[in-house]
């Protein structure tokens, strides 16, 4: 049995569960998703969700986990909400929002205006003498981590002077210049 999909998931105070026709939706104080789900069936049991699967088929149990997961994922995005940050590092590099118009400077002719849509909040950070930081929050993990890397893609790190845009704690693997 797929270690993470026998797991139950807690429903914290505040947050509705509803499942239909294939569908669970799952609503809160920060927004409202919904899922297609197929091949496991989804119960509410005394505050939880659980998620169970038919038989031990392959497809089966590859889409337990899944299942669990993305419900997990919505559960916790309608009550808490998710953030990812953004660091700009290189020479005149810079970020700045007008609402959910994004501006970005990076290196290019023009800048780049991304105008991010509404279920992600856009916030810009420039400190003087600190690399600008571009904060995205969202109920929605999967549509903030999409746009997040369209941010990254758009000048992604280099592992010489590892310039470029790269996540706030992430780890660039570096190469050596050249050997005089």
């Amino acid at each position: 049995m797929s270690r993470i999909g026998k797991n139950p998931i807690a429903i914290p105070a505040g947050v509705t569960v509803e499942v239909k026709d294939a569908v669970i939706t799952v609503k809160g104080k920060l927004g409202e998703l919904t899922q297609d789900f197929s091949d496991v069936t989804v119960k509410l049991e005394e505050g939880q969700v659980i998620v169970e699967r038919s038989t031990d088929h392959k497809d089966h149990r590859s889409k337990h986990g899944l299942y669990r997961s993305l419900i997990n994922n919505m559960i916790v995005g309608v009550s808490e909400g998710f953030t990812k940050e953004l660091e700009l590092v290189g020479v005149g590099y810079r970020a700045a929002n007008q609402g959910q118009k994004l501006d970005i400077a990076l290196g290019f002719s023009h800048n780049i205006v991304l105008e991010v849509v509404s279920e992600v909040k856009v916030e810009t950070v420039s400190e003087k003498g600190k690399n600008p930081i571009i904060k995205l929050a969202s109920h929605d993990k999967q549509l903030l981590g999409q746009v997040a890397a369209k941010i990254r893609g758009f000048r992604k790190p280099e592992p010489y002077k590892g310039k470029g845009v790269k996540f706030v704690g992430e780890v660039l693997r570096r190469k050596a210049g050249k050997s005089a």
